[in-house]
């Protein structure tokens, strides 16, 4: 079946990213209610706070988010006074986040705006919603109507960031390319699938060229070129290949790559390593099991010059 209607995300980069926000945020309404970890919020929550202020937007609660991506979790912040009184919802924070706001905005009919403090994977950017039992296994994935309207990534702030949030970003971004074209590889392409195939090829050299850079900059807590350019990489150009390529009547965006990872789930040592290590470690199975040798062997070295 062909989709009809294809909504993408909008986004702004830098270090004044948040300052931007106002004037975006005012078409939607005049509160907004924030929803992010701990580390999220003390890390971005009184930059964002304090430019919302200054643009005309009262930010009328901050919202703890803990745990996991579950359906339990968004009914519980759907209870909250704050957040069904808002006018629109802000996620700050990491993928596991993000996604639960996916669901509560489309549950409670409220747009939704992201904050990555973390270039951890591309959730900020996609309308899908990876969402999980409460023991931490795979539950299912959640295909929301659309993405957050707008994506506000504050290369500052994810500098400072610990750093194996951006190796795990940068393994799980290398995934997006081999997966996607392997695939399609034998499916007759509509012209979403075909936009999202050519996308892919935006995803693995910049990773590549940039990554170690860009992990020494964070290292330093600096910005840099080269952390914009993976950042990006990795919640951006990911994220636009993910929107091309999953709906509920296909899912294009994913295989043996992340199987170690989903399989990964159900096993107490899951909770050990980030996503994106699980899924790194399966782009060379992926790419020694497709004849890809030259492009694993170069992944490869780049995973021990990176690490």
């Amino acid at each position: 079946m062909k989709r009809e209607t294809v909504a993408l995300p909008n986004y702004v980069i830098g270090a004044d990213a948040y300052d931007k926000a106002a004037d975006i945020l005012k078409q939607y309404g005049k509160t907004a209610v924030l929803v992010g970890g701990k580390r999220a919020t003390a890390a971005g929550g009184d930059i964002l706070e304090n430019a919302l202020k200054q643009g005309g937007i009262a930010l009328t609660e901050r919202v703890l988010f803990t745990g996991n991506s579950t359906y339990e979790n968004v009914d519980a912040l759907a209870e909250i006074d704050a957040v069904k009184s808002a006018d629109m919802i802000l996620a700050m924070g990491g993928g596991k986040c993000c996604d639960t706001c996916k669901v509560l905005a489309e549950k409670l009919g409220k747009p939704l705006f992201t904050f990555p403090t973390i270039a951890s994977n591309c959730a900020p950017c996609t309308a899908l919603a990876i969402m999980y039992n409460s023991d931490g296994s795979f539950k299912n994935n959640y295909y929301s109507k659309r993405p957050p309207l707008f994506v506000f990534i504050n290369d500052a702030v994810i500098a400072k960031a610990p750093i194996e949030y951006l190796q795990a970003g940068i393994g799980d971004a290398l995934s997006k390319e081999p997966e996607v074209k392997l695939a399609l590889r034998h499916v007759e392409l509509d012209q979403n699938l075909l936009l999202g195939r050519c996308l892919c090829d935006a995803c693995t050299e910049p990773l590549l060229k940039y990554g170690a850079e860009a992990l020494a900059s964070c290292r330093a807590g600096k910005t840099s070129r080269a952390l914009q350019e993976a950042a990006l990489d990795i919640v951006i150009s990911t994220g636009l290949v993910s929107n091309m390529t999953v709906c509920p009547e296909f899912y294009y965006n994913t295989n043996l790559a992340h199987c170690f990872y989903y399989g990964a789930t159900i096993f107490p040592v899951y909770h050990d390593y980030l996503h994106g290590y699980w899924v790194a470690y399966g782009v060379l199975v992926l790419l020694d099991y497709d004849g890809q040798t030259e492009l694993r062997d170069r992944v490869m070295r780049f995973y021990r010059e990176a690490r």
